[in-house]
């Protein structure tokens, strides 16, 4: 019989720490194992099951992320950029995979998770559904097709509660497009107009973020030329699509040499 990976999540309180939760007792060869939450919070020191609202699990929920590595084999973490460092270097001590679904990092954290990704197993993305990757790929394909007669506009919509801007999500698309016509985001990218702008400048890719609701993500590529316009789009209804990709990259990610790794690599769409 094949091993059953013991998975840690943290975060666990939280909606997609709990649906998180879900989506473990749901897929096959997985099962959780321990869970983390912030120190302080209202779930530390009770049980999991009953936390939730329902049977007891014999997992109590602990505010040590370090007692969590010891007990798991991967650790699913949609927390925050500074949580998920140091995550990313205690797994780097246990040889862990570390499957991280957080976003708005800056370049010194990505520093960090290459450092640890030399002894740890890490998939990072800015989403894990398989739609939003297809439409990254296909974002790279339109993007090298077209020249820069072309404007890129990367339009994301999520709920009231999210935290950074643009979403991970975007910033992938603008990623995409930006490797496609073999440039450095950095150096084309707009995330902000306001007032007197000037005109959009020939090559550069725009942001803008929509918040509101309860939307659970829209994302919009639209290449836009004199007389015509090409509109890639994804729309998430469901948080849980989220949830069941991150539980598939930790799958995935057991057995692979450490490395830093997306959801391109476990979906098998990685480009040459």
């Amino acid at each position: 019989m094949a091993e059953t990976l013991k998975i840690g999540i943290t975060g666990v309180s939280g909606r997609m720490g709990q649906m998180l939760v879900r989506a473990v007792d749901a897929a096959d060869g997985a099962e959780v194992a321990a869970v983390t939450e912030r120190p302080g919070a209202d779930w530390i020191g009770q049980d999991l099951g009953a936390a939730m609202g329902g049977a007891a699990r014999g997992i109590t929920v602990s505010d040590d992320p370090l007692e969590m590595f010891a007990k798991v084999q991967a650790v699913i973490d949609f927390t925050s950029p500074d949580a998920s460092v140091t995550h990313a270097d205690l797994a780097a001590q246990a040889r862990a995979v570390h499957v991280i679904g957080t976003t708005g990092f800056e370049d010194h954290h990505l520093t960090r998770f290459a450092a640890a990704a030399r002894h740890a197993t890490i998939v990072r993305a800015g989403n894990m559904s398989l739609g939003v990757n297809l439409l990254t790929t296909l974002t790279r394909q339109v993007a090298a097709a077209l020249g820069e007669d072309w404007d890129v506009e990367v339009v994301e919509t999520h709920h009231r509660h999210k935290v950074d801007a643009p979403s991970g999500t975007a910033l992938m698309l603008g990623q995409a497009a930006a490797d496609g016509r073999g440039v450095d985001l950095g150096d084309v990218s707009d995330r902000g107009r306001d007032g007197i702008t000037g005109a959009r400048q020939k090559g550069h890719i725009g942001f803008a973020a929509l918040r509101g609701g309860d939307v659970a993500g829209e994302h919009d590529v639209i290449f836009a030329a004199d007389g015509e316009r090409i509109v890639l789009r994804h729309l998430a209804t469901d948080r849980m699509i989220f949830a069941r990709g991150a539980v598939r990259a930790a799958l995935w990610g057991f057995g692979k040499p450490p490395g830093e790794y997306d959801m391109l690599d476990v979906l098998g769409m990685k480009r040459d």
